[in-house]
């Protein structure tokens, strides 16, 4: 298995430093507000590394924090009147809602800033005592960028760059403008825990360097979160980590890419700013899911309601081929009768090329178009009078049905009853075009009564007037159904 290393700008081969043992840590969300189609995207990607990594029969330990006090959190807690802990509570549960909608697994561990003050205190007064750290007569602790020769081996910049856009903010009592807080001093009003320089809380920074030592041996394995986390917040975990312990922190650092909102970056100012549950109000859970695997997790991912749409179009059409499968599978009787060997070959090759695709940095559109090959195959035998009614087809089917299960697995979708999920579909699209099921129904049983009439005329009036309502009627042997045009 192959992973992009951000650290050394390629792709690399991907084994645990410890046997079977997978440690990933990935930067959680900060909580004073509701998750947006950026944290989707990012908590899906890593979602899946978790469940591929479980798929390839690793024991991952997955650590996910949640950053519970920050100036944004303080500030809300400010505009509502509401305790900045009350805050970060509401916002975590917000996030659980949101997530378990997405079908996005719970981590191992998910440890709150807060729990963690005394790890954090203890890291910080180790960096002063080897002299990479300072306590400001203010109270604050800034940690001394210079001290630490790898200092921009991440983002690949350099010092004198980084020096000539370096500013000392009012109020800050650096030693050198490339400095960063490690503890901020107490302000008035502010939540804050005792510490040797005086009451305060930690920097931003400071919590995932003492998180992850605590739930994992460095080296971590995978070190995850978003391209925009790569500096400095990455950066500056690696040389307070690397500065205390004298140890790599993180092997393999994986960075997903960008949303943008119609080929423009997801800004509150533009207006172009959607909430999942924004999202999730018109469209399914799984099809926003199965949207954020049709890009490679490192390209930039542009998200549009219409790209939904065509999201939607393509899993009904997995959906409808699984039904389908399904209602092949329950014929009973089977002819012993020739199976070409190139079809199970075929398969054979799918099945490989899905692996390929996924062992190759985790490509999930690749391996989607694997699956869209293997239903696609399942649709050409189903389309031949000859070779369906055959015990080679059965066995293919069962085949398809098996892969399709393991990668809905590792996918996070594809995995409900095709009949159920293509009816939820069809009511969220009717909900779109403002359509009344029961409406719907009610024509549908007028039109099944003139046809018992044999009033072909009424029925004929009524379809058209069904299709007047963007709703197509589709007669079976179990009686008519409809679907959203």
């Amino acid at each position: 298995m192959k992973l992009y290393n951000t650290l050394a700008r390629k792709k690399q081969e991907f084994t645990p430093a410890n046997g079977n043992d997978v440690s990933m840590y990935v930067c959680g969300i900060t909580a004073y507000d509701l998750c947006h189609i950026g944290h989707a995207r990012s908590s899906v990607v890593f979602d899946v590394l978790y469940r591929y990594l479980k798929h390839r029969g690793y024991d991952v330990t997955f650590i996910r924090n949640f950053t519970d006090i920050d100036d944004k959190i303080i500030k809300r807690a400010n505009e509502t009147g509401m305790e900045s802990g009350e805050v970060a509570e509401k916002y975590i549960q917000e996030f659980y809602v949101d997530m378990d909608r997405l079908n996005v697994e719970r981590a191992t561990v998910e440890p709150k800033c807060t729990q963690h003050i005394p790890e954090m205190v203890e890291l910080t007064q180790h960096l002063i005592d080897k002299g990479h750290a300072y306590a400001a007569e203010n109270g604050d602790v800034y940690f001394r960028v210079r001290t630490f020769e790898g200092y921009g081996k991440l983002s690949g910049r350099q010092i004198d760059e980084l020096e000539s856009g370096a500013r000392i903010q009012p109020g800050e009592k650096k030693e050198d403008p490339l400095d960063f807080t490690l503890w901020k001093a107490a302000k008035p009003d502010e939540p804050s825990w005792e510490s040797p320089w005086g009451p305060g809380r930690p920097g931003w920074h400071l919590e995932c360097s003492a998180m992850s030592e605590k739930y994992a041996p460095l080296p971590l394995d995978i070190h995850g979160g978003g391209q925009d986390l790569a500096f400095p917040h990455h950066e500056n975990e690696i040389a307070q980590s690397e500065a205390a312990t004298d140890k790599d922190f993180a092997r393999f650092w994986v960075h997903n890419g960008f949303v943008r909102i119609n080929s423009e970056k997801m800004s509150k100012s533009l207006g172009n700013f959607f909430t999942i549950r924004d999202i999730l109000a018109q469209f399914l859970p799984e099809t926003l899911r199965y949207f954020l695997l049709t890009m490679h997790y490192r390209s930039p991912l542009d998200f549009s309601f219409e790209a939904l749409e065509e999201a939607e179009k393509g899993i009904k059409r997995v959906y409808t081929a699984l039904d389908q499968i399904e209602a092949a599978l329950g014929r009973s009787k089977w002819k012993k009768s020739p199976f070409p060997e190139e079809l199970t070959q075929e398969l054979a090759d799918i099945e490989a090329k899905w692996t390929e695709a996924m062992e190759d940095d985790m490509n999930t559109a690749a391996a989607l178009g694997q699956l869209f090959n293997a239903v696609r195959l399942a649709g050409r035998i189903a389309e031949d009078k000859k070779l369906r009614q055959s015990e080679g087809a059965r066995d293919l089917w069962t085949r398809i049905r098996e892969d399709v299960a393991v990668w809905a697995q590792v996918f996070g979708v594809f995995g409900q009853q095709p009949a159920d999920f293509l009816t939820e579909l069809r009511d969220k699209r009717a909900e779109r075009k403002e359509i009344d099921p029961d409406a719907v129904q009610t024509k549908l049983d007028e039109r099944q009564q003139a046809r018992k009439d044999k009033d072909f005329e009424r029925a004929d009036t009524i379809r058209k007037e069904l299709e007047a309502m963007h709703v197509e009627v589709k007669d079976t042997p179990d009686g008519a159904t409809w679907d959203v045009i």
